[in-house]
């Protein structure tokens, strides 16, 4: 049992420090259509780029985000794609995300038409995977991010949580 609110105290939040800027290029989404849990689509990530500090990375083509439109205001996303480090290296990503705002938006963008990103909610957690020793510690890390859908591409920035 903790001993007081003072032992809680001393922790400090967790800070972010800036990991990467993402452009991910899309493909026309592949509509499964309204299933018990919502509208299911899948959008294929054709490619893109990533950079951090010191470094660039391409998306390969190839990966894909599995999306679940939860009702009107509200969409679940699921994007699992590669990046290969300028070294060569490669990362697996799998990012979970939470879109949402009025429904007159998401239906925008749900059609492939721009919205304003300030006007949209989006939030992510992606996770890393990698063979390379020099990266291995990505995957000992919590990310956290901030996305935007345009008609082509979905932009991001990550961040690692301190």
């Amino acid at each position: 049992m903790p001993e007081s609110r003072t032992e809680t105290s001393v922790m400090p939040p967790p800070a972010l420090r800036f990991f990467a800027d993402l452009r991910v290029e899309v493909g026309t989404p592949q509509e499964v259509g309204r299933t018990a849990h919502g509208v299911r689509r899948v959008i294929p990530i054709l490619g893109g780029t990533a950079a951090g500090n010191g470094w660039t990375a391409r998306v390969l083509p190839g990966g894909a985000d599995f999306q679940l439109i939860v009702n009107e205001r509200l969409s679940e996303l699921d994007a699992r794609y590669v990046l290969e480090m300028d070294g060569g290296d490669r990362l697996y990503v799998h990012n979970r995300a939470v879109r949402s705002g009025p429904a007159e938006l998401i239906a925008r963008l749900v059609r492939g038409e721009p919205v304003n990103p300030a006007e949209i909610y989006f939030r992510c957690s992606p996770s890393f995977e990698t063979a390379s020793p020099a990266w291995s510690w990505v995957a000992e890390r919590l990310f956290v991010g901030t996305g935007a859908r345009y008609p082509d591409a979905v932009a991001m920035r990550f961040f690692e949580l301190q």
